[in-house]
């Protein structure tokens, strides 16, 4: 059978098992990304039915699939409601990051890997799923909510110190060491902070460049623009993730919110692939080994997230049912701890580092959303009353 058409069958039924594996996450309130993990391993090396022909062209799709989740989360905010929440969540972000990445170095060390794992450890445990928790917020009708802010606070501060982190875990995991990597950092800061300073005093003529008024002008004139910036970025290592969200950023108006609309079903398919790809590239037989290890590890990091989110909450006066559903919401790692164990994946530092990486997503990821539902319960509700106002136990009922 010719090559093309055993990758046309490959890429064909893998798409539509995809598509039936999201259909089942929504009916029973489950992000489909640790099913398209699963999907993955399953047709991966050592899974049950390995795909050989298409292997390349998923590889591809993976990449233009991390570029476009980083676009469109860039498209969420303008340049000035990024700085402006940066000043404003700075001291939750400098918590965050002690409380969330300190205990993934920690743990590498505690696992024997070298100090290289440790930094890319920390990364993996450090950042919260923006994808996952936009959706389950959305879901559980909170986008209103008081607490909502803070989350997107915390979250836009994780993105942004992403354009520093990658390029400086790039270089490193090239073997330049840390001089190259501060070279990196450097030249990210530089690549960044140009951007940010085009887009706030630029972003009204960037996006005037780009009709709005022609859809198919729109789709090709945005998404060209951002694999060439995904790829120049790439070049100067700063990231093609980097590029393609400081992209977003400049993008505002109208365009901004016709581009979402265009380009979220490339999103969703190209996403997709590029989780099965991590899932791939993993062998399912090397996760029993460190199921548990991951299992601990994301107990502890779980729950720092809630602290993270309880003292950011609380930061800014909201009540205890706030704290605590902002702190259960930011639990699920998702998009950047899986592009982050790919760089290491390939660059070959710890063999240990993908299978561990693929479990720890698994379990935030599935049981993230199942525990921020918690205070919609009755009982969560009334234990948090009996801890805000003690001497009114005996006389709560269910119905309070």
């Amino acid at each position: 059978m010719h090559d093309t058409t055993i990758l046309l069958i490959e890429v064909g039924a893998l798409l539509f098992a995809l598509g039936m594996l999201g259909r089942l996450g929504r009916r029973i309130g489950l992000s489909p990304i640790p099913l398209y993990l699963l999907a993955g391993l399953a047709f991966g090396h050592g899974g049950l039915v390995p795909l050989s022909a298409s292997e390349e062209f998923i590889e591809v799709g993976a990449a233009i699939g991390v570029i476009l989740l980083l676009v469109m989360l860039g498209l969420e905010y303008s340049a000035g409601e990024l700085v402006g929440n940066l000043r404003a969540a700075a001291p939750a972000g400098v918590i965050d990051a002690l409380l969330n990445a300190l205990p993934g170095a920690g743990f590498a060390l505690l696992m024997g890997w070298d100090w290289r794992a440790a930094l890319v450890l920390a990364g993996i445990t450090w950042v919260s799923s923006s994808g996952v928790i936009a959706k389950v917020l959305g879901d559980l009708g909170r986008l209103g909510n008081r607490e909502t802010p803070v989350i997107l606070s915390v979250l836009v501060i994780e993105d942004l110190a992403m354009a520093f982190y990658l390029p400086l875990v790039t270089a490193v995991l090239a073997g330049v060491g840390l001089i190259g990597g501060a070279k990196a950092l450097g030249v990210a800061v530089v690549t960044v902070v140009a951007v940010l300073v085009v887009a706030i005093r630029y972003g009204k003529q960037i996006s005037t460049l780009i009709s709005a008024q022609d859809a198919e002008a729109l789709l090709l004139g945005v998404l060209g623009l951002t694999l060439f910036v995904a790829g120049v970025a790439e070049e100067l290592k700063v990231s093609s993730a980097v590029g393609a969200f400081l992209v977003g950023i400049a993008i505002s108006g109208p365009v901004a919110h016709h581009a979402t609309q265009m380009l979220s079903p490339l999103r969703d398919l190209f996403a997709a692939v590029f989780f099965v790809f991590f899932g791939l590239s993993t062998d399912p037989a090397e996760i029993p080994p460190v199921l548990l290890p991951a299992l601990g590890l994301a107990v502890l990091t779980m729950a720092t997230k809630v602290v993270t989110g309880y003292l950011a909450a609380r930061r800014v006066g909201i009540a205890l049912p706030g704290r605590l559903r902002a702190g259960l919401a930011l639990m699920p790692r998702g998009e950047f701890s899986i592009v982050i164990a790919g760089l290491a994946v390939a660059s070959g530092v710890e063999p240990r580092l993908a299978p561990l990486a693929t479990a720890y997503v698994l379990i935030t990821v599935v049981t993230g959303p199942l525990l921020a539902r918690l205070p919609d319960y009755q009982w969560f509700k009334n234990f948090v009353r009996r801890r805000m106002h003690p001497q009114q136990a005996p006389v709560l009922k269910a119905t309070d």
